[in-house]
């Protein structure tokens, strides 16, 4: 096994951990909001050192380009489907959770803030 090979299994050991950590946060956080958070934050990072992790160990081939390739994909339009995705809920009416702090959304709208 290569230092390539041996540092890629690593990276995709940490995107995976990413990975898992995302899904915890969408079991466990209380509501769309929070849970758009954590999947958004943890697992675009966590897909993203996968894909590094395999262009570690496949190198220049046609895997590790296509894998390299796929990065910039995924950090540009996982953030904005997400913020897409809060916003629309947001404009629905979805509720915030009650022990928040303020709606900037509401803010931002020219509205009353609900505190």
């Amino acid at each position: 096994m290569s230092w390539n090979e041996l540092i890629g299994i690593i990276i995709v050991g940490v995107g995976i951990a990413f990975d898992a950590f995302g899904c915890l946060g969408l079991l466990r956080l209380p509501t769309v909001y929070n849970r758009l958070q954590a999947g958004t934050k943890c697992v675009t990072f966590g897909t993203c050192g996968i894909l590094f992790g395999v262009f570690m160990m496949k190198g220049f081939s046609s895997m590790g380009i296509k894998a390299l390739v796929g990065i910039p994909f995924v950090l540009l339009t996982a953030p904005v489907g997400a913020h897409a995705v809060a916003r629309g809920a947001h404009i629905f009416g979805v509720k915030l959770w009650d022990k928040k702090v303020i709606d900037q959304y509401e803010k931002d709208r020219g509205g009353k803030p609900r505190l």
